[in-house]
Order: C-alpha cells, then sequence, then structure tokens
C-alpha cells in the first residue's frame, strides 16, 4: 500500500478496481510508442480531465498519468472480466455483461486508454464495449487503442507499464483467451464509427496503434 499511501492527498482523484497492483520489472521488454505523446497532448489541454484506463492497475501509470496531468483516474479491469466470463464458461453473456458494466455518465470522460482488449472480443463484445466507450467520452476526448496485425502465439495478456511519452514496457501474463482474428483497419474503423480516426502508426512489433477523437 506504500504507493497508495503516497498518492493520500490525490486519493480522491482515483477509483480503482484491480486484481492488485502491478510493479514494474527491470528485465520486461522496452518498445517504442508513436501514439501516447499525441494521447497525452489531448489531455494536457484539458483541466483536471478524467482517465479510463481498461487494463489492470499497474502503479508506476498511476503515478506517471497523476504527475503529468493530474487527473482523475478510473482503472477498469476488462481483462480480469473477460477471464471471469471465460472461467464460468459465460462468455455468451459478456456482451449483455458490457453494457451495464461502466458506471460513468455519458460522455463525463477525457481519455480511455483500451490497449489490446479489443483483440481478445468476439465481434458482438467488442462492437458492444466500443459503443459503451464512445458514449462515455466526452466530445474532443481521446481514445487510444493497439491492435496486433501478427497471428497470436499462445494465450497471454500484456501489461504496458509506462517508460515514458515514447516507450512502453512490454509484461506478458497468462490468459484464459487467445488473441482473435486479425482486425483489419476497416473492421476497427467500423468498430468505432463514432469516433474518427486521429492518428494511426504501424510499429516494427506489428502492431498499429490508432488514436481516435469523439467529433465534438
Amino acid at each position: 500500500m506504500g504507493l497508495l499511501d503516497r498518492l493520500a492527498p490525490r486519493k480522491g482523484n482515483l477509483d480503482v478496481r484491480p486484481q492488485g497492483l502491478v510493479s514494474s520489472a527491470v528485465d520486461d521488454p522496452v518498445f517504442a510508442t508513436k501514439a501516447l505523446r499525441k494521447f497525452l497532448h489531448t489531455l494536457t489541454s484539458r483541466e483536471l480531465p478524467v482517465l479510463l484506463d481498461l487494463g489492470s492497475l499497474v502503479g508506476s501509470n498511476v503515478t506517471y498519468f497523476g504527475e503529468q496531468l493530474g487527473c482523475k483516474i478510473f482503472v477498469e479491469d476488462i481483462f480480469a472480466d473477460l477471464d471471469r466470463h471465460v472461467r464460468e464458461d459465460k462468455f455468451d453473456q459478456l456482451p449483455e455483461f458490457l453494457k451495464k458494466r461502466f458506471s460513468q455518465l455519458d460522455g463525463s470522460v477525457d481519455g480511455i486508454l483500451c490497449w489490446d482488449l479489443m483483440d481478445y472480443l468476439d465481434r458482438s463484445s467488442a462492437q458492444e464495449l466500443a459503443n459503451q466507450l464512445a458514449r462515455v467520452l466526452r466530445p474532443e476526448g481521446a481514445l487510444l487503442g493497439f491492435f496486433n496485425s501478427a497471428p497470436p502465439v499462445d494465450a497471454h495478456y500484456t501489461k504496458f507499464i509506462i517508460v515514458d511519452e515514447q516507450n512502453l514496457k512490454h509484461r506478458v501474463y497468462p490468459a484464459l483467451r487467445q488473441r482473435q482474428s486479425i482486425l483489419l483497419n476497416r473492421d476497427i474503423i467500423r468498430l468505432f464509427s463514432n469516433l474518427r480516426v486521429s492518428d494511426s502508426f504501424l510499429l516494427k512489433t506489428n502492431s498499429r496503434e490508432i488514436l481516435f477523437k469523439k467529433p465534438a
């Protein structure tokens, strides 16, 4: 709880529903990111922005966003929800679950970190999630998503740990569901039809980073 103690003056700005804090490891591989800096720049223009993180809680990321943006952070671990639905053999119920998953009001969030979550969902679940994210995102708000263009090797999730605005550590951990079929650009754009593509980058890791913005 040391990190949370250090963040105590800001704890009113942190809404966490995680499986536990994740610290950074020295030996995690580091990869370049091109879209994170643009995502951050979008949020720096807002006073006390609200950030929605769809991954598990990474303590160093919370600290980074707190220092860079002074924002309110909601951590909603959808990867854990996904595993639970697979474990309980209720995967067919995931779209309906996602429809009611987010308590945030319409247009109340300035930025969303979707990470590579869409790669693990079926089309119905992915579309429902995209609909809900578009609903809670404010006009001119930003959503950052990662989409892999290489076939899956094994079943694992990735924690994206921020080193700085140009680099991320990738830490893999076991998953109950493998990445699904590769989403083509037209499929991604169709999923987020309520948003517009602001920037798109194809990285050497065979991953595409896409920054979406909600029209005013």
